[in-house]
């Protein structure tokens, strides 16, 4: 049997995206409306206490294009929470208009393919924790996608020996690094959770990088040959204060 990689697991992850029902929200009064979205805040605003605390994190994005106009991603110690976190703002007087589009259930996870020899505890070394427990950033703009690593013929990724793909996740890895300062990047690992095997949560004040950094992996071994890709989705930052023109009709 091939070996399989070990990983180190962090906070529970949930993506929720939704599309908002134009047509619905034009038929509630003004007044109405505004107390939907006084509501959503005092949601929010609990997720920003939490994350602040340092106790999980969360983000809210407004996707572009058709797939969806809202991403909500959030962080927890359980995933049970994320349960309660989801059934909370489903109750929210706002979600009547709100239409689910696509959802992605995963953990923060680091593999043991870039890991070096130490016989420490990984879960107390800082720099791990930060990348298993994560802040996670208020760049300008988001970009998420799934994806697997391709198991067909010759081309099977669960069938290489470790020490080759390590070789190979090195060289994935270098192309990261150089987008350091740029791109901040999040993997999630959903096998056994989701349809897909990861997660991928890009974050940037400059759009553009996104398409730069995807484009140049596409050329690297490990995405072009063994790399499986799902739906894209970008979108901008949503502040509190832009609620209000975001619902208005």
């Amino acid at each position: 049997m091939i070996e399989a990689a070990k990983t180190l697991d962090g906070w529970y992850s949930l993506h929720l995206f939704y599309a908002i029902d134009f047509t619905s929200l034009k038929l509630v009064e003004a007044e109405d409306r505004e107390q939907m979205v006084t509501e959503l805040k005092e949601y929010l605003t609990k997720l920003e206490a939490n994350h602040e605390a340092k106790e999980g994190s969360y983000a809210f994005y407004n996707i572009t294009g058709q797939k969806a106009d809202l991403m909500l991603w959030m962080l927890r110690p359980e995933m049970k929470q994320l349960t309660a976190l989801e059934t909370e703002f489903n109750k929210l007087a706002i979600s009547d208009y709100l239409i689910p589009t696509y959802s992605y259930v995963s953990v923060v996870e680091l593999s043991n393919y870039l890991a070096g020899d130490s016989n420490e505890d990984p879960y107390q070394n800082p720099h791990v924790r930060s990348r298993l427990y994560p802040e996670i950033p208020r760049t300008e703009y988001v970009c998420f996608y799934p994806m697997d690593k391709r198991r067909e013929g010759n081309d099977n990724w669960y069938m290489l020996e470790m020490d080759h793909r390590k070789e190979l996740m090195r060289s994935h890895g270098m192309i990261g690094r150089s987008y350091a300062g740029k791109v901040k990047q999040f993997i999630t690992g959903s096998v056994g959770f989701d349809d897909h095997e990861w997660g991928v949560t890009l974050f940037a004040d400059d759009v553009l990088q996104f398409k730069k950094l995807v484009y140049e992996m596409r050329f690297d071994e490990v995405s072009a040959r063994y790399g499986e890709f799902g739906e894209f989705f970008v979108g901008n930052i949503l502040k509190q204060d832009d609620l209000s023109s975001l619902f208005e009709v």
